[in-house]
């Protein structure tokens, strides 16, 4: 079965959560030192860049002060230039920018699901 639009937002909010639990009480260097860690993050991220793709356009034009084109290109990185991942960058997503992104998501969810 295909995903819906509504699946995508969940997958992209399971995957903010997921990232929430790893980095909670970690620390940059920890995060630089530990090859799991990293690719678990790496992993997160790139679900978050390939589902938020399949948001209507419509959805996305609603929250336009959200990246969603970088959203979309981290995942191209991710995916076809792995050996260049900028973690500094990675790591300061998972810390900063996500929050932005999950305020946006819930009130994606208020109006088109309340």
């Amino acid at each position: 079965m295909r995903a819906t639009p509504v699946d995508r937002l969940n997958h992209v909010m399971n995957a903010i959560d997921n990232i929430e639990a790893l980095i909670d009480g970690r620390q940059t260097e920890e995060f630089r030192q530990n090859v799991v860690l990293r690719a678990a993050l790496e992993r997160f991220v790139e679900i978050i860049s390939e589902a938020s793709r399949h948001l209507p356009d419509e959805w996305k034009s609603d929250e336009a002060a959200i990246p969603w084109r970088e959203i979309a290109a981290i995942g191209n990185v991710i995916r076809h230039a792995y050996d260049g991942v900028d973690l500094d960058r990675l790591w300061l997503i998972a810390n900063d920018d996500l929050s932005a992104l999950k305020g946006a998501l819930l009130r994606m969810q208020k109006r088109y699901f309340e």
